[in-house]
């Protein structure tokens, strides 16, 4: 018979989170939680952070899901040329081959929970990137201490 296996927990805070601007000139940054290397699975969980009018180019994955849940901002999801609003608390979910784009519309930055399963080389790409900063807007924001109110 089998023994149950059980693997330690990995814990991070956002301090441990390294940001990646996939290009240069891209108006979006992505600060890789979890991937391959240290969930033993093939998955890619990242923040996605939208600049005030930032978007991400038009992309597709032939084997991966995305999935995104909005943390906070608004934007425009686009799949396959349909496009929905998205705001805070809302999901979208992109299936393999859909060709997508994630704009931030709103008057402040967007953020993003993203997860691709399977990676498909996205962590890869991710950190083929140009190394970017999580400033104190950013920290706030993933520590949620931006909707703490003093009582």
């Amino acid at each position: 018979m089998n023994s149950p296996t059980c693997m330690i927990p990995v814990i991070k805070t956002p301090r441990d989170y390294q940001a990646y601007r996939i290009s240069p000139s891209d108006t979006n940054r992505l600060a890789i939680v979890f991937d391959s290397t240290t969930a033993n699975m093939s998955l890619t969980y990242c923040v996605e952070i939208f600049d005030v009018g930032g978007k991400t180019p038009p992309n597709r994955h032939q084997l991966a899901v995305e999935m995104f849940f909005v943390l906070k901002g608004e934007g425009l999801a686009t799949c396959d040329g349909k496009t929905v609003p998205i705001a805070a608390g809302d999901s979208i979910l992109v299936p393999a081959t859909g060709t997508h784009v994630i704009e931030n519309t709103g008057s402040d930055r967007l953020y993003a929970l993203c997860i691709m399963v399977p990676n498909e080389d996205f962590a890869e790409l991710i950190r083929s990137g140009t190394p970017a900063e999580l400033d104190a807007k950013d920290m706030a924001v993933l520590r949620r201490s931006d909707v703490l109110v003093a009582r």
